[in-house]
């Protein structure tokens, strides 16, 4: 039988060296809420357990300055929520390593993880990577960042109540987030580059219809105006003419687009045709053994909440399969 738990010895190809290799039950790629839940649950069931990330624990949530839909705090900061999960995920004996995954390639009942110069064996692999918001690279954009400048509504909107609201393009999500926003904002305007939006109708009527709403057409953002601590306006290029004009705004949401992290998955053909990772609710792809939660995931709704349901449920799923296969390895 294999030792599953520390180390197995192989033949290396090509050679009758023998090699020492560590063995995880489960890589965990990402240490977003979803990463950290999952490594949480593997651990507490007595997994060998490797956290595997390329920057800082915590993922969306350290560029979060205040969270107060996440149950059990009326209200903390992103980075404070990031430290208590990390806190969670490792009290259990879980590992943690820099590395930036290029790839996972199979061998037999192992998973190889090719991070940098060094390569990781498991058992299993939880995914989670989460995903980017396509920014519009304008000035002022970084720099007003968590200060008026967002990218989620749900996350921030109940921060602008009465305020003057933007909200920068013209597809589902701009539009649904858009109304969603008029709950708090004394006005909500959204700006789209076209002269038609490409949201859904049903979703155009609603906006259409919502008398906090109005448009500018055939615009784009040239920069985002601020006084150093906060936005405090947004001057808009019309694209037809070439005016540009300075609108006071106290906050602005970007929906241009958002983007999965799952580049160095996309050999193993679990994503779809715009990369989001595929899985059934149990958060299983459809390579046994590899598992994908939170944002990357191809889903709805992008949440803390949700990464951590997701997080959990791979977590318990990860060990009914590890165990299975160390039962077959034993026999």
């Amino acid at each position: 039988a294999l030792d599953y738990v520390s180390a197995l010895l192989v033949y290396t190809k090509g050679e009758s060296l023998m090699e020492e290799r560590t063995i995880y039950d489960v890589v965990i790629i990402g240490s977003g809420p979803g990463g950290m839940t999952a490594a949480l649950y593997t651990s507490r069931a007595n997994l060998k357990t490797l956290i595997l990330e390329k920057g800082v624990p915590g993922g969306e949530l350290l560029n979060t300055s205040d969270v107060e839909n996440y149950p059990g705090f009326p209200t903390i900061s992103g980075p404070e929520l990031a430290d208590n999960m990390y806190k969670g995920a490792m009290q259990f004996g879980a590992e943690y390593a820099y590395g930036h995954v290029s790839k996972i390639e199979l061998e037999g009942d192992l998973k190889v993880i090719t991070a940098g110069k060094k390569t990781y064996y498991a058992y299993a692999v939880v995914i989670a990577t989460g995903s980017y918001h396509r920014k519009l690279e304008v000035p002022g954009e970084e720099e007003y960042a968590g200060r008026g400048v967002s990218y989620c509504a749900v996350c921030d909107g109940a921060f602008f109540k009465d305020k003057k609201i933007f909200v920068i393009g013209g597809g589902d999500s701009a539009v649904e987030e858009g109304t969603y926003l008029t709950q708090f904002g004394k006005s909500v305007t959204i700006v789209h580059r076209r002269d038609q939006l490409r949201a859904q109708k049903v979703l155009q009527d609603r906006a259409f219809a919502n008398e906090k709403i109005d448009f500018l057409w055939n615009s784009v953002v040239e920069e985002f105006v601020g006084d150093g601590s906060k936005i405090t306006g947004v001057r808009v290029k019309d694209v037809n003419t070439g005016e540009v004009t300075t609108h006071d705004a106290d906050g602005v949401f970007i929906y241009v687009g958002l983007l999965p992290v799952s580049d160095p998955f996309k050999d193993l053909n679990i994503t779809d045709a715009e990369g989001w990772i595929v899985t059934n609710e149990q958060m299983e792809t459809s390579i046994p053994g590899i598992f994908a939660v939170g944002d990357v995931r191809q889903k709805t709704l992008r949440q803390i909440t949700t990464a951590v349901g997701d997080g959990g449920q791979a977590g318990h799923m990860v060990y009914n399969y590890v165990e299975e296969v160390k039962e077959k390895l034993a026999k």
